[in-house]
């Protein structure tokens, strides 16, 4: 029988519902119809908060209690321990102990389970120790690698604003690049090192891109993975998630792993090593590196980086932990290519021979997700003789944004098309004798014509837009601009048709949306500003609730924030968010942004100033009182005052008295002019980027022959 639940662990409405597996209305009907439910035990009358032993006993007594919530009901507890790092090491503790029984050892006390190598936090109190039994217990019964991500997933999750992840594709394609940079010996690697490495993100991409590959290597001879990180909370967990991914059942062949926690740049932990992949994604905008300590240190061969340079501290640092021969592949802001107080630096490296690519990523590839990232790809010298390198590889794939996919549209985020970003870049890096077989957003730079007083490495700079890439991105422009005209030449047609009289019909009339909410047929609900450093601008997963406001109608409508859909549904339990619902009609209280529209992307937060309209379907139709909300005259009426600063008196804001059927045929009407409106605007955007790439081209000299 595993630990009972600690008593002083809170649970919300929300989290109730997650455990019972049932949406969040269910539970507020059982706390209406059951005088049995458990009493809240803090919390506010808005977001009260219960007990979770009682919470947990109420729900196994009416039978609404299965293995659907097993590992929901284990979160809370590990939520309850309060900050980050003692959340970190429970987790990376349980982590220990399966690591450790995957691995074939028996299972024994806590604090004797600290695998060879691995790092283990001691100091856990009586009540941790006994939550790692229980996820322990879980996890013999659900998997000992699903219950480990799905803890360090929500711990991600949870602090989100401090702990910056790699990607996964990101992070396949940089072992990808390594792997292809080797010039020939792509199977011979025995060593990764991660100097960064946070939760092992790259060291995993590194366990799948090379494990496999033990024929090219001695007989018994696993790959090693070697990382270290400031935080020892990280490393830990990186350790435990490393190895429980080498026990998996579908690798035959498990790898060694060595992560320890230690400034790697002050104190490297692992100073002796010479690794045959360096993969690493540093801190970014560090100024406190180590500059005055570090003045006389050894690894600068290519010289002292400057204070503003942490990130070539860490280049020369990667560089300087590579075997002869070795390659390094980093992840950099693209600053680094171009500030010219790294450019002696940069000219170091280019007569060296040893950096070899730069490869400018989409923005959205990694945070910070608003930045074009680079990808630098170094090889270190073999200790030949071998010469210098005739040139650097320069790959410009920053313009590779394909569009907005369903799960990104309403975060106003463009999908990351990592297939084609993969088979592009790899194009680009691996060798080949024909320069054809390149895709063309990409240069091969002479190394003397980069030494010039900037040593400027930005792509952009040295790649033409010509070829396949730019005719493919203007014939998928051109094709969509097409579509857009077809739907604005049937939107016409029918818009056009609509024949105004200019006299108002008889006994019609207008009624007030205070008069509608007075009446009951509608309901409505202000927007809120979610807390401070809730909201997340980073890739949003597929189930992200995103955050509309002003600010946001204002750039063009797109939601630049979301919530996860777990926060959102809590907020909303709890009275603290607005959330919409389907068909839901909102509207903007602010003059310089007023507008109205149904959300049929919904559910959306709203921020301050926005307001949903629910509508009762039998006395209203949700398009016609958006057509109505929106019209020009309406926010003139219920403004304060004619300035951008002003304030829309929502409830006087006028809607017309019609029948409800003759309401829907005007709704209908107004639901085309909505859809002329969007397809306008996006034919006013793609029109654009289609003058401005044919100005581009033919500026360059590439107009056919055969167009006249």
């Amino acid at each position: 029988m595993p630990p009972s639940v600690d008593p002083s662990v809170s649970v919300t409405l929300a989290e109730i519902a997650r455990i019972a597996g049932v949406g969040r209305a269910a539970v507020s009907n059982w706390r209406r119809r059951h005088d049995s439910f458990p009493a809240p035990v803090g919390g506010t009358d808005t977001s009260p908060q219960f007990a979770l032993s009682q919470v947990e006993e109420w729900l196994r007594r009416q039978g609404k209690l299965d293995e659907v919530g097993s590992r929901e009901r284990l979160w809370p507890e590990f939520e309850a321990l309060g900050d980050r790092d003692t959340m970190g090491r429970a987790i990376a503790a349980a982590g220990a102990r399966l690591a450790r029984e995957e691995a074939g050892h028996a299972a024994g006390p806590p604090d004797t389970d600290a695998a060879e190598g691995l790092p283990y936090h001691n100091g856990l109190s009586d009540a941790q120790r006994s939550l790692v039994e229980r996820a322990v217990s879980l996890a013999r019964k659900h998997g000992a690698r699903d219950t480990f991500d799905f803890l360090l997933g929500r711990w991600l999750d949870t602090h989100v604003r401090q702990i910056g992840v790699t990607p996964r594709p990101l992070a396949a394609l940089m072992a990808k690049v390594a792997e292809l940079s080797r010039d020939g010996e792509a199977s011979d690697v025995g060593t990764v090192l991660d100097p960064a490495c946070g939760t092992g993100g790259l060291l995993l991409a590194a366990a799948r891109q090379w494990a496999g590959k033990v024929d090219t290597r001695p007989s018994g001879v696993p790959l090693k993975l070697l990382g270290q990180d400031v935080d020892p909370t990280q490393a830990a967990l990186a350790a435990v998630r490393i190895l429980l991914a080498g026990h998996s059942p579908e690798r035959e062949t498990a790898w060694e792993v060595d992560v320890r926690s230690g400034n790697t740049l002050r104190a490297d932990p692992h100073p002796d090593v010479r690794a045959d992949v360096v993969l690493c994604n540093p801190p970014f905008n560090e100024r406190d590196w180590g500059y005055e300590e570090l003045a006389t240190d050894a690894r600068w061969t290519y010289g002292l980086p400057p204070r503003t340079e942490p990130e070539l501290a860490w280049t020369q640092h990667s560089l300087s932990r590579l075997a002869p021969g070795g390659t390094a592949v980093l992840l950099m802001p693209p600053g680094v290519a171009s500030r010219r107080a790294g450019r002696r630096i940069r000219a170091g490296l280019l007569r060296s021979g040893v950096l070899r690519a730069v490869v400018a990523l989409p923005p959205g590839s990694a945070p910070p997700h608003s930045v074009a990232l680079h990808l630098w790809v170094l090889r270190a010298p073999a200790g030949d003789g071998a010469g210098t390198e005739a040139g650097v590889l320069l790959v410009d794939a920053a313009g590779i944004q394909p569009e907005l996919s369903e799960g990104r549209q309403r975060t106003g985020r463009a999908a990351i098309d990592w297939p084609l970003l993969h088979r592009r870049v790899v194009l680009a890096i691996q060798p080949g004798d024909k320069d054809r077989d390149r895709p063309a957003d990409h240069a091969v730079v002479p190394v003397i014509d980069l030494l010039d007083d900037e040593v400027d490495l930005t792509p952009a700079r040295h790649v033409p837009k010509r070829g396949t890439s730019a005719n493919l991105g203007l014939r998928r422009s051109w094709n969509r601009f097409g579509t857009l005209l077809h739907e604005l030449r049937d939107l016409t047609a029918t818009l056009s048709a609509l024949e105004l009289s200019g006299e108002e019909p008889a006994g019609q009339g207008t009624v007030t949306v205070g008069d509608l909410l007075r009446a009951g047929a509608m309901t409505m609900r202000a927007g809120q500003q979610p807390a401070d450093g809730a909201v997340r601008t980073d890739d949003a997963p597929d189930d992200a609730v995103p955050v509309l406001t002003v600010t946001d109608v204002l750039a063009g409508g797109r939601p630049s924030g979301w919530l996860p859909a777990r926060e959102a549904l809590a907020g909303e339990t709890a009275g603290t968010l607005t959330v919409t619902g389907p068909e839901e009609v909102v509207v903007v209280g602010a003059y310089r942004a007023f507008g109205a529209w149904v959300d049929t992307d919904a559910p959306t937060v709203l921020g301050s100033q926005l307001f949903a309209l629910r509508a009762d379907p039998t006395l209203l139709d949700p398009w016609f009182l958006a057509g109505c909300l929106r019209a020009p005259a309406n926010a003139r009426q219920a403004g304060t005052h004619a300035s951008t600063s002003s304030r829309i008196d929502v409830r006087r804001l006028q809607v017309l008295r019609l029948p409800l059927a003759e309401q829907r045929r005007y709704g209908e009407a107004f639901r085309r002019l909505t859809a002329f409106e969007r397809s306008l605007r996006e034919a006013r955007t793609i029109g654009g980027e289609l003058v401005d790439g044919l100005t581009d081209g033919l500026a360059a000299g590439t107009m056919p022959r055969d167009w006249s």
